[in-house]
């Protein structure tokens, strides 16, 4: 196990500041997961800590030594990429075994390593076929054995399971959380899905134009966002901003009640026109606006249908939120008011 640091680290590419100052710190045997939006930095950030790209800026420390300078293969680091980056040409065990040879281990223990990572991962039978007779769930154990046969103090994941379908994702994301905690190696994940993020992160650092916004764990994210960026990223529906003076006013979409359900004695009452109700099997999403007030504020409801209350377009109904349950932001900085949220 090892830690990794990046110290004020920065990567321009001309007038671009694709990694902007970040100062991050991956702990010994941590799942960090790295998310954000497409362009934020987070895949720029995790090549810097490969050696992949250099940085114009800042240092980069593994296990506690400056390797700002050292190429990737210095590093004993291991990195799975979006494509799997497989050799067509080489049967399954040949590219698990690639790393293997490259350093001319011997032959017996390479046939010995590329059995136990096989194993690890479940493909003993495919050992002998091409990438081409793979599905994409198994091409992508593939690449995730080539990783581990190395034994790097580092595994860096640029959305490996972007590639699978919706149920396979859902799958392969239990078991690679399961592969990181029986190796317990440092683990860092670049991904844009805030599902995988929240699921798999033990803490997500969340980018933004080339900086870290905030860091914690999957709950300090979701419970206390630092800014409106965090709030409106994490949580699907985003949630609900509503302009009051000064201020916003935030609330999640399940804090967002009928009075009949979720009155109590802290609650805070909300005028509720409904515009449209979307049913999604487990869960109604119930959109519409909150009347009353100077400027249109469009926001959600999200009803599991064990709550039984009736809500039709076009009616009004008195919605509520428990005053533990709803934020503030300052209008100008989108600072989250009552804390840094870290």
């Amino acid at each position: 196990m090892a830690t990794v640091e990046a110290r004020h680290i920065s990567k321009h590419f001309d007038e671009v500041r694709a990694v902007d100052g970040i100062d991050l710190l991956a702990r010994e045997g941590e799942f960090l997961v790295l998310l954000g939006p497409s362009g934020c930095g987070k895949t720029t950030l995790m090549r810097l800590i490969a050696g992949l790209e250099q940085p114009t800026a800042g240092d980069i420390v593994i296990d506690g030594s400056v390797v700002t300078d050292l190429p990737p293969r210095a590093r004993n680091v291991a990195m799975v990429f979006q494509s799997y980056a497989l050799y067509p040409h080489l049967t399954v065990a040949k590219n698990i075994s690639f790393p293997l040879r490259a350093v001319g281990m011997q032959r017996d223990a390479i046939r010995k390593k590329v059995e136990w990572a096989a194993r690890m991962f479940g493909i003993e039978r495919f050992l002998d076929r091409k990438p081409r007779q793979l599905s994409g769930g198994e091409r992508q154990r593939v690449a995730l054995a080539r990783a581990v046969v190395r034994e790097p103090v580092v595994f860096l994941l640029d959305e490996p399971l972007s590639n699978l379908d919706a149920k396979l994702r859902n799958s392969a994301r239990d078991e690679l959380k399961q592969f990181q905690r029986d190796l317990a190696t440092t683990t860092i994940y670049v991904t844009h899905d805030q599902a995988e993020a929240m699921g798999l992160g033990d803490r997500i650092a969340v980018l933004n134009q080339g900086k870290v916004i905030q860091i914690g764990t999957p709950q300090e994210i979701y419970g206390k966002p630092m800014d409106t960026f965090v709030a409106t990223f994490i949580g699907s529906p985003p949630m609900n901003l509503v302009e009051e003076g000064a201020f916003y006013v935030g609330f999640r979409p399940e804090a967002f009640l009928p009075r009949e359900v979720g009155n109590s004695d802290d609650s805070i009452g909300f005028p509720f026109r409904v515009t449209r109700v979307e049913y999604l099997g487990a869960d109604r999403l119930v959109y519409g606006v909150l009347e009353g007030r100077t400027a249109e504020a469009h926001v959600i409801s999200k009803l599991p249908n064990n709550i039984r209350a009736e809500v039709v377009a076009g009616e009004r109904y008195d919605f509520v939120v428990r005053k533990r349950e709803i934020h503030r932001f300052d209008r100008n900085s989108g600072r989250h008011i009552d804390g840094s949220g870290r």
